[in-house]
């Protein structure tokens, strides 16, 4: 062959390796196994629910959210750290069962109606008696369950409205629920009352509004509201409570930021919680007077 052939096949050869090795770089390539998924990632192993070492807000802690006041019987003289009270309890629990102790829980104010906002979360999971719908699932992922709801009516004993056995004997009354609650919702789609309700950023607003005459009754859920009677307004009634789906009862859930890596893990530690009785004994502990009321259908 020609020298200035062989010269034109030699470099053809080599814009040909080139161009190979390029395309191979190009080509997709075999995905990573799930070993190569740090601890904590969702989709990972066994591994990424590796007690203690969750990938969390910070470092070895676990931050727990929740409003302020924080009421009975959910926790214990306002103050979520101690311990007492069902969810206080439960956060406990679920912390325990991730591989935290008690000294690597942080708690962090988080109003209500913050903690389903869309919105990037600065808690790791928030306990607060958010009830677990679809609507909220559109901005924030949820665990498991970890209590079954049921919404009750409080009324005075002295109001029209202590006297309902059914749901058509509270159109007439005045109600009144907190925003953004599914006690609210219970009024407006199950009631469907004659005037509209009254609104109230907390319920300490509905308590006093119901103390002093401005609403008949209001809506809160059942523990709630046997405390209410309880402890805060003798002078008032548990009327009855609200029939619940058996095909989808009313959850309430421990709440996530909506691409949390962590919500499997919550959702198995709950889950294991469930399991094993844990859920159930701390009901019991801390709920045992939310007996049974008469169910208004």
């Amino acid at each position: 062959m020609h020298l200035a052939n062989r010269s034109l096949v030699t470099a053809a050869c080599s814009t040909a390796a080139v161009l190979l090795a390029a395309l191979t770089g190009c080509a997709p390539q075999p995905e990573a196994g799930p070993q190569t998924k740090a601890p904590g990632q969702a989709g990972g192993t066994a591994g990424a629910c590796a007690p203690g070492k969750l990938a969390t807000e910070v470092p070895g802690k676990l931050t727990v959210g929740t409003d302020k006041p924080a009421y009975a019987p959910w926790f214990s003289d306002d103050d979520p750290s101690n311990g007492k009270g069902f969810e206080s309890a439960v956060a406990y629990a679920v912390a325990k069962q991730l591989g935290y102790d008690r000294n690597a829980v942080v708690w962090q104010h988080t109003p209500f109606n913050s903690a389903f906002a869309p919105g990037a979360k600065k808690f790791d999971f928030d306990i607060n008696q958010v009830s677990i719908n679809e609507d909220r699932k559109k901005a924030v992922a949820f665990s498991s369950g970890y209590y079954d709801v049921r919404q009750a009516v409080v009324a005075l004993k002295s109001s029209k409205a202590a006297k309902a056995t059914s749901l058509a004997d509270l159109k007439d009354v005045k109600l009144g629920a907190q925003v953004g609650t599914t006690s609210l919702e219970f009024i407006n789609d199950l009631v469907k009352p004659g005037q509209k309700p009254a609104v109230y950023q907390r319920n300490d607003f509905a308590k006093s509004a119901l103390k002093t005459g401005q609403v008949d009754a209001i809506v809160v859920d059942l523990p709630t509201a046997f405390y209410i009677t309880g402890a805060e307004v003798p002078e008032a009634t548990v009327v009855g409570q609200f029939p619940n789906s058996t095909d989808n009862p009313e959850q309430f859930g421990l709440v996530l930021d909506k691409e949390s890596a962590l919500t499997s893990c919550v959702s198995g530690a709950v889950d294991a919680l469930r399991k094993d009785g844990t859920l159930a004994a701390l009901e019991k502990e801390w709920l045992s007077d939310a007996v049974d009321a008469p169910v208004l259908k």
